[in-house]
């Protein structure tokens, strides 16, 4: 059994708009992190669907340097997270302004 295209791209919107919905709502640090790699995963898969759709294995190779950076950017972002937890004791971004002084 073959799933269609455009169940794919329909997964890969919702998962979009999930992870938009996060961004802009939620005030956590780490849930805006998770977010943005869930808006990143959505577009790989899409990117992965459509190369398979083609028949070009292209788009998959892109998808895995795409992860890899993905996971340095996530790791990155998880050790700022930390280094702004130690010094503020939250990770809400409303009551973390690093630029004030």
């Amino acid at each position: 059994m073959e799933v269609a295209l455009n169940w794919y791209l329909a997964l890969g919107a919702l998962l979009f708009t999930i992870g938009t919905l996060g961004v802009l709502f939620k005030r956590n640090a780490i849930v805006l992190l998770m977010s943005i790699e869930l808006m990143l995963n959505a577009v790989n898969l899409t990117l992965v669907a459509f190369s398979q759709f083609m028949g070009d294995a292209d788009g998959q190779i892109l998808v895995l340097f795409s992860i890899a950076v993905a996971a340095a950017e996530a790791a990155v972002g998880l050790a700022i997270v930390i280094a702004i937890f130690r010094g503020k004791s939250t990770v809400d971004i409303t009551e973390i302004n690093l630029f004030k002084h």
